[in-house]
């Protein structure tokens, strides 16, 4: 059930994604709507945004994907240390409370 609303949630923001690509192309390359079919100057020009966008695209996710495990490792060193203090919080507040340990 979660595998579909992640793969539609996927397919969103690919689509966002080429949406914006696309209107930040056009709107730097297309100068003239007056004719039906784009100027060669006006394709290469679209060819070369495009392009440097999936090329800085490609090198941000690469980038994410390098740094990704270390995040992950960080945040589960953060989560146990936090599972920690509470454990020790709760039995330090049984105690002061006068229950003997482990009864919590």
């Amino acid at each position: 059930e979660r595998e579909p609303a992640r793969l539609l949630f996927q397919l969103r923001d690919f689509l966002l994604g080429y949406n914006r690509m696309t209107q930040l192309c056009f709107r730097h390359c297309v100068s003239n709507l007056n004719y039906r079919l784009l100027t060669g100057r006006e394709e290469t020009c679209l060819d070369s945004c495009a392009g440097k966008l999936v090329h800085a695209n490609h090198r941000l996710m690469s980038a994410y994907v390098a740094l990704m495990p270390a995040i992950m490792q960080r945040r589960a060193t953060d989560y146990e240390a936090s599972v920690v203090r509470a454990s020790q919080s709760s039995a330090e507040a049984g105690l002061a409370a006068g229950e003997p340990p482990g009864a919590s």
